[in-house]
């Protein structure tokens, strides 16, 4: 625990055994999984808009 500059006491451990998380935004991304990406993302569309067209 430290103390904050206004008093407050900050209870964020500095560092936590077995809690090494990343996020995705930190993580690269394939070429594989753009392209699995970008083929969810025409499919719905088509679907989205295909079908709303259609009938």
């Amino acid at each position: 625990m430290t103390e904050t500059p206004t008093g407050d006491v900050d209870e964020t451990p500095e560092h936590v055994e077995g809690l090494d998380r990343v996020t995705s935004p930190m993580q690269d991304y394939s070429t594989s999984q753009v392209a699995y990406g970008a083929i969810v993302l025409v499919v719905g569309l088509l679907l989205t808009f295909g079908l709303g067209l259609l009938l």
